[in-house]
């Protein structure tokens, strides 16, 4: 199957995706929220079975190791995040941990799957009693949890026990494809939710990447680590710098961390994320300061920017 196959199905379709190529860590035990809250930069506490959110995990600096979707699952909090990050970020923070009772566990192994489409809904209705309808929620029924995601499409995350998912795909795919990580890309990518990546760590304060219009900051609760950036950035003026998403024509993929040009070829920013495009070149987020996308002149290695409309309200001076 060809890649443009696979976008078109994941544009005008309904598709099924499986969710192992993303890195997952498990944390338990008596003290992982307290612990969990002094790390992360949304507020742990908050995560229930029916609340899950994006966080960020910063450095002192309060620029970003990583950005996790974070969830509750049978009693214990997951993070689930770019999997080439998860060694790293698995030492990180089993560093911080001490004497306190919590335990982290690489947990990718989890049986998570993805589904999107107009259909989604209907035909997870014909397995579950009731489903979230808002981005953000969980719910959660037997041995699954199932997520409602921020995306332009209908879009639901489930996590289950490997018995359960066999019964539940066997039910789905009567109505969904099934479908590659690629298709999935590119709906995170046209839902404009930004992702870390090992090229990409400790170059964003969390706002550059939009994660205060997606909800993943709290500024009213307790301390955290790299807390005082990110609340001077909110506190003290309009955010000079966000992600944006645009068109690329080229045959050749940008790799998160590539520079972004003007104009002048002064380095204004660099990307976030990408994926294919729906017909040809490829499309991206990328991070820029704002006042450098006036003149309309960006590029990637000469290859011109087109900006395309976000999805989501992001206020800023042009």
């Amino acid at each position: 199957m060809s890649i443009q196959t696979t976008l078109k199905a994941a544009s005008e379709g309904n598709i099924l995706v499986d969710l192992s190529h993303q890195g997952l860590l498990k944390v338990m035990g008596d003290d992982a929220t307290p612990f969990l809250q002094g790390q992360l930069t949304n507020d742990v506490t908050f995560l229930d079975a029916n609340k899950t959110h994006l966080t960020g995990y910063c450095n002192p600096k309060g620029r970003l190791l990583a950005l996790f979707l974070a969830y509750k699952h049978q009693g214990a909090i997951y993070l689930e995040f770019d999997a080439a990050s998860l060694p790293s970020i698995m030492k990180r923070l089993s560093m911080f941990v001490m004497r306190s009772k919590v335990v982290i566990e690489d947990a990718s192994s989890t049986v998570r799957f993805g589904v999107a489409g107009e259909k989604a809904t209907d035909a997870l209705g014909t397995i579950f009693d009731k489903l979230p309808e808002n981005a953000g929620e969980t719910i959660s029924q037997g041995e699954s949890t199932i997520i409602r995601l921020p995306f332009i499409k209908p879009a639901f995350e489930i996590i289950t026990s490997a018995e359960e998912a066999d019964k539940i795909k066997t039910s789905l795919t009567k109505d969904l494809t099934i479908e590659d990580a690629v298709a999935w890309d590119w709906l995170a990518v046209q839902s404009a939710i930004p992702n870390i990546t090992t090229e990409t760590k400790e170059a964003f304060v969390p706002q550059m990447v939009n994660l205060d219009v997606l909800a993943g900051i709290n500024f009213k609760k307790g301390c955290y680590t790299g807390q005082e950036i990110v609340a001077r950035t909110h506190y003290l003026g309009k955010v000079k710098r966000r992600t944006l998403l645009a068109h690329i024509e080229t045959s050749e993929l940008p790799k998160p961390g590539e520079t972004i040009w003007d104009a002048a070829q002064q380095n204004i920013g660099q990307v976030v994320r990408l994926s294919p495009a729906l017909e040809s070149g490829v499309d991206v987020l990328f991070e820029a300061r704002l006042d450098s996308i006036e003149d309309g002149k960006l590029n990637w290695k000469g290859n011109t920017l087109t900006l395309k409309t976000m999805p989501y309200s992001l206020e800023y001076e042009k």
